[in-house]
C-alpha cells in the first residue's frame, strides 16, 4: 500500500533509553497539549522512574497531533506516547481529524471487527462523556465492560485499567458472597469509607528493595550510645566563624560522615559488597546520605568524602538535599555509594533498626539527642546530651566483633572530635 503523504510527516515520540537499570516509568505530567507547537529537543512529558523524575524530549519539530498515554499510565522504553506532525501549524487539526477522504482502490484496507468495535465504542462514549485512558478502553473491550457503568476512583473522573478490573470483579462476584470475602491479590472490600491511592513507582521500588534487602542479606543490628557533649561544644564555639568563612552552616552530619570514613578505613569489610562468590572491598568512600522527600526516601551520594573537609561535606549535603526536595536529582547523584548514613533523629526517633541499602553491607542510624543522667568515671552523675546509634550490617561478610568495634570507634571519635578536625 502507498502511505498518504500526511502520514509520512507524522512522527512518533517514543520513550528513549534512560539508563541501564531503568526500563519503564510512569507518566507524571504532560508538559504540552494536543495542538501545541514543539521544537526538536523541547521537553514534552515528565516521566517518574524508580529513582528520579526525567523529562522526555521531542526528536522532531512540529505540532502534537495525538497523545497516546495519559498521566498515571505506565510506559516502557520504546513505547510510543505521542505523535508530531512536522507540517502542521499550531492549533490546526491533525489529518485524522479532517473527516473522511476519498480513497483509491490501492489504499483501501479491510476493517477488522476490533476496529469497528473501537469506532462504535468511541461514538457511544463521546455521547456519555466517558473519560478513560487508552489502556482502560482496551481492557474494557477485552472484558466486554461498558465504560459508562464503571465507577472511577480518580477524583477527576478518569477511568483507569484497575477501575475496569474492579467493575469486572464486581460483575462476576456472586450476590450471596459476603462483602468481606477476598482472595490474595484482589482488592479488599470495606463496609466503611476508605481512600484508595495507587502507589507511585518510586514507592513501589522502595518497598520492593526493602523486602529484597531482608531476603538476600543476613541482616543484624548492633547498638551503642554516644555522649554528644564535645561535638555540641565544639560546634557552638566554631559555628559562627565556620559560617562566615565557608558560607555554609556547621551541622552534625559532617562529624558523623568524617567519623564513619575513619572507622571504615579501620574496618574495610563494612565498606564492601558481595558479588557472586567474591567480596569486593571498595578503595573509595562514597557516603550515601538518606533524605526524606514527599515521594519517599532517596539516598544521594557524597563522592570521595575522605577527600573533603568539614565545609566540603556540609556544602555537598546541603546541595544534594536541596536538589532532592526540588526533584532535581540526576541518576548520577544516586548511583554507587559504599556506605549509608540515615538520621531518624530529625523526626524525633529515639531508636530504630535501619535497613541495608543493598548491595551495601552497612548503614549507620542516627537518632535524636536527649538529655539523660549519666554516671561519670568518678562515679558522679551528670546530665549529658546522649544519642543512640544503630549499625545494621550484613552478617555474611561482617562478623559481630567487627560491627561492634566499628560502632565503638565511631563513638570514640565523636566523643573526642578534635581528632576529626586534625584529620581535615
Amino acid at each position: 500500500l502507498i502511505r498518504p503523504r500526511e502520514e509520512l510527516l507524522v512522527k512518533e515520540i517514543k520513550i528513549p533509553e534512560l539508563a541501564e537499570s531503568i526500563t519503564e516509568g510512569t507518566i507524571s505530567e504532560w508538559l504540552v497539549q494536543k495542538g501545541e507547537k514543539v521544537e526538536k529537543g523541547d521537553p514534552v512529558v515528565e516521566l517518574e522512574t524508580d529513582k528520579v523524575n526525567v523529562e522526555v524530549n521531542s526528536d522532531y519539530s512540529g505540532v502534537i497531533v495525538e497523545i497516546l498515554s495519559e498521566e498515571g499510565d505506565d510506559v516502557s522504553v520504546g513505547d510510543v506516547i505521542a505523535k508530531v506532525d512536522e507540517n502542521a501549524e499550531a492549533g490546526t487539526a491533525s489529518p485524522t481529524d479532517e473527516g473522511p477522504k476519498q480513497e483509491s482502490t490501492s489504499e483501501k484496507v479491510e476493517t477488522t471487527t476490533e476496529e469497528t468495535t473501537e469506532k462504535e465504542e468511541a461514538v457511544t462514549q463521546s455521547k456519555q462523556d466517558v473519560i478513560a485512558s487508552p489502556a482502560a478502553r482496551k481492557r474494557a473491550r477485552e472484558l466486554n465492560i461498558d465504560l459508562s457503568k464503571v465507577q472511577p476512583v480518580d477524583p477527576l473522573g478518569r477511568i483507569r485499567p484497575e477501575d475496569v478490573e474492579a467493575a469486572k470483579a464486581s460483575e462476576s462476584k456472586p450476590k450471596s458472597a459476603s462483602k468481606k470475602e477476598t482472595t490474595q491479590g484482589q482488592n479488599t472490600e470495606f463496609e466503611k469509607p476508605v481512600k484508595r491511592t495507587k502507589m507511585s513507582r518510586r514507592r513501589m521500588t522502595i518497598a520492593n528493595r526493602l523486602v529484597e534487602a531482608q531476603h538476600t542479606a543476613a541482616m543484624l543490628t548492633t547498638f551503642n550510645e554516644v555522649d554528644m557533649t564535645a561535638v555540641m561544644k565544639l560546634r557552638s564555639e566554631r559555628k559562627e566563624d565556620f559560617l562566615k568563612k565557608n558560607d555554609v552552616k556547621l551541622g552534625f552530619m559532617s562529624f558523623f560522615t568524617k567519623a564513619s570514613v575513619a572507622a571504615l578505613k579501620e574496618f574495610p569489610l563494612l565498606n564492601a559488597e558481595i558479588q557472586g562468590n567474591e567480596i569486593i572491598e571498595k578503595q573509595f568512600y562514597d557516603i550515601g546520605i538518606a533524605v526524606s522527600t514527599e515521594e519517599g526516601l532517596v539516598v544521594p551520594v557524597v563522592r570521595d568524602a575522605d577527600k573533603l573537609d568539614f565545609a566540603g561535606i556540609e556544602r555537598e549535603i546541603s546541595n544534594l538535599g536541596t536538589k532532592a526536595k526540588n526533584k532535581e536529582l540526576h541518576l548520577s547523584d544516586l548511583q554507587g555509594g559504599s556506605f549509608t548514613i540515615t538520621n531518624g533523629g530529625i523526626f524525633g526517633s529515639m531508636l530504630s533498626t535501619p535497613i541495608l541499602n543493598t548491595p551495601q553491607v552497612g548503614i549507620l542510624g542516627m537518632h535524636n539527642i536527649v538529655k539523660r543522667a549519666v554516671v561519670m568515671p568518678d562515679d558522679s552523675i551528670e546530665v549529658r546530651p546522649m544519642m543512640y546509634l544503630a549499625l545494621s550490617y550484613d552478617h555474611r561478610i561482617v562478623d559481630g566483633k567487627e560491627a561492634v568495634q566499628f560502632l565503638v570507634r565511631i563513638k570514640q571519635l565523636l566523643e573526642d572530635p578534635y581528632d576529626l578536625l586534625l584529620q581535615g
